[in-house]
């Protein structure tokens, strides 16, 4: 498809790094919220799911659109802190890490989670399914000296 490898190649630039953190959330909430939880506007191109989290340091719910890799058929998902190939980890990842239990909206329905941070071979794993999801991730690596977390993030009873 034509489409995606013109936004694959957009999205590893580093304008698109330098924009797109401002646009996409803003734009992906508004559109989000305007239809009650069914559709994501990023969703266009990669699957997305609202992260409902807990503030590391506020202790305050916090909302965050992002990307995701579903696995297990929606069972499950990996959540990639690339922050568009920018240099510091995203908050939501902090939060992650302070408070793993958290909620995601998938595909109008909210489901709470519980986040687990990956590391060594599994993480290994998982990065190389994540490349082949959605390549652009390599180019936001290659510009950032920190690891890119990678967070799975499984169902929870309610």
């Amino acid at each position: 498809m034509i489409g995606v490898r013109v936004v694959q190649k957009v999205s590893s630039t580093r304008g698109f790094a330098k924009v797109a953190p401002y646009v996409i959330p803003a734009l992906d909430r508004a559109v989000h919220r305007l239809t009650r939880g069914k559709v994501l506007l990023s969703a266009q191109m990669l699957p997305g799911v609202i992260l409902t989290s807990t503030g590391a340091r506020s202790g305050l719910p916090r909302r965050t659109p992002l990307a995701c890799m579903p696995e297990d058929e929606g069972r499950t998902w990996i959540l990639v802190g690339s922050n568009f190939g920018r240099t510091g980890h995203p908050a939501w990842t902090h939060n992650l890490l302070a408070h793993p239990d958290a909620e995601v909206s998938w595909k109008g329905r909210d489901i709470p989670v519980t986040a687990r941070l990956l590391a060594g071979e599994e993480r290994a794993a998982a990065w190389q399914a994540v490349l082949r999801f959605w390549p652009p991730y390599a180019s936001y690596q290659a510009r950032v000296e920190r690891e890119i977390r990678l967070f799975r993030i499984v169902r929870r009873p309610r």
